[in-house]
């Protein structure tokens, strides 16, 4: 019987044990040997061979090196049948006593499930049909200290799932796949990028100013300098300085970091693709991420349409596009559509909602929470939000209709944000006055206001052709293709509390 978190109640006993094994292959002198050449995967055997019937498999005589973690020993008198795991799969491997060195299948019976174990043999069917390798020889190469999880409890604790993913990833076959289709999700957007000619780039992580984004930078100190730096929020900034230099197309996926809190949808430190395309409005990316995500699904999964905690998301049809207002008044059958710039019936419906209003909450702040709090859950198939408020938008371009709200969207899937893009602003004086807002904003109390970038200001000042640019969440995007719930699930390495030893 096992815990909450698969572990064994006898868990130190077993420990010791082992470490008392691994003392005699230390006398022996061969406790990590290094010399060992694997040089067949257990996927590709099974693809290979798989279809094989056992008398063709013992007429081609295929001589195979494999190695992996032993999951499964059954020790049946002289002959044996162990699992070994590797990257790719699981491989069973047949040994016998007469078959295999003097003393080598004693030894074997000694060593525990969780040893990484490598075997050289051949190919053969079992009675049952199961491809196995008929062992020549055996060795064990690591030495495992700490018994796996039970194999029917598995590790079940979802903290110590994250806290160690090392075991989560040896007994969870579903966290080994999630991780793998996050790495062709990356791929995916590489190979797309590169097919729109854009130039992938890297921007500094620490920065004198943090800016971007509207968000709380961590801090830190650089000692021979003797000056403060922050680690930044976004890499807007330094890629916009690349499209005035004449790059054009550029993006970054980068790691940035915000010190806000800890959810379900957010972590401290996060992956975004961030991308500017010269010459492009924010309509053009519209259409470009569509197709991104679109292909993504196809080309990832096979499918048009996902399933996300129990929820059909279907990328076949075209994404819905409604205003930030639009949106306020579907959602919300009561609010008086003739008022939506009303500061003070605004103020008075978002406090009635629950939302903590500051004095220096303008229309456009106050819109902005009241769709939070009320719209923005309800945006399940792909929905494209445009026209936020200038407000809330500080480095977007007004939009030439309705200087009240820019050229913005912001992609939402399944009730959440996914991306944020918008034409960028490339006046330098409209640009230093939203600066000018956002400090205003500081010095009362908002620690997520942006501060005055001089240099960014400078950078415009040599002029800046029409841009557009996005952003896009690549860990909220992994947990819809993935139907993980939590973005932990998605992170090898979440941050959690420091965990108490002793």
């Amino acid at each position: 019987m096992s815990d909450s978190r698969g572990r064994h109640p006898d868990e130190s006993a077993l420990i010791v044990e082992r470490r008392r094994k691994l003392a005699e292959r230390r006398k022996a002198g061969d406790a990590y040997p290094n010399d060992f050449h694997r040089n067949a995967l257990a996927e590709e055997l099974h693809c290979t061979y798989g279809a094989h019937d056992s008398e063709s498999l013992l007429k081609e005589a295929l001589h195979v090196c494999v190695a992996g973690r032993m999951m499964v020993k059954r020790v049946m008198g002289k002959a044996s049948f162990i699992k070994l795991q590797d990257r790719t799969g699981q491989i069973q491997v047949r040994l016998e006593r007469d078959r295999l060195p003097e003393g080598m299948y004693q030894d074997f019976k000694r060593w525990d499930v969780g040893d990484i174990v490598g075997a050289e043999g051949s190919l053969f069917k079992t009675q049952t049909g199961e491809l196995t390798v008929m062992a020549q020889s055996v060795r064990m190469l690591t030495k495992s200290l700490r018994p796996l999880p039970e194999k029917f409890h598995g590790l079940a604790d979802r903290e110590t799932r994250y806290r160690q993913r090392y075991v989560d990833l040896i007994v969870n076959e579903h966290s080994r796949e999630v991780f793998r289709v996050r790495a062709r999700i990356v791929a995916y957007i590489r190979a797309f990028m590169e097919s729109q000619d854009f130039l992938e780039v890297e921007t500094p992580m620490m920065q004198t100013i943090p800016g971007g984004a509207i968000a709380r930078p961590f801090a830190t100190h650089h000692n021979a300098l003797d000056m403060p730096l922050y680690l930044r929020v976004a890499p807007e900034l330094f890629l916009k300085r690349l499209i005035v230099g004449g790059l054009e197309r550029v993006y970054e996926i980068n790691r940035n970091f915000r010190n806000e809190g800890v959810s379900t949808q957010h972590n401290p430190e996060f992956t975004m693709l961030e991308l500017y395309r010269a010459y492009a409005d924010y309509r053009d990316l519209m259409e470009v991420l569509e197709a991104l995500l679109k292909g993504m699904c196809h080309a990832v999964l096979g499918v048009t349409a996902i399933q996300y905690q129990g929820e059909e998301l279907d990328f076949a049809n075209p994404f819905r596009r409604i205003s930030v207002e639009e949106a306020i008044a579907t959602f919300n059958p009561d609010f008086a559509t003739d008022r939506l710039r009303d500061r003070e019936y605004l103020r008075a419906y978002a406090e009635k909602h629950g939302v903590k209003v500051h004095d220096n909450f303008g229309s456009g702040k106050l819109q902005t929470e009241i769709f939070d709090k009320t719209c923005e859950s309800r945006l399940r198939e792909p929905t494209f939000v445009v026209a936020y408020p200038t407000e809330v938008s500080p480095l977007s371009r007004r939009n030439d209709d309705d200087p009240f709200v820019t050229d913005r969207f912001e992609l939402f899937i399944a009730g959440r944000e996914i991306a944020n893009g918008f034409s960028e602003l490339n006046d330098p004086e409209d640009q230093a006055e939203r600066f000018k807002a956002q400090v205003a904003s500081r010095d009362a109390g908002d620690e997520e206001a942006m501060v005055y970038d001089a240099d960014y200001i400078r950078a415009l000042e040599y002029g800046m052709p029409p841009t557009a640019g996005l952003g896009l969440g690549i860990d909220r995007l992994v947990m819809l293709f993935t139907d993980s719930p939590s973005i932990r699930d998605v992170l090898l390495f979440p941050h959690m509390r420091p965990e108490v030893f002793g």
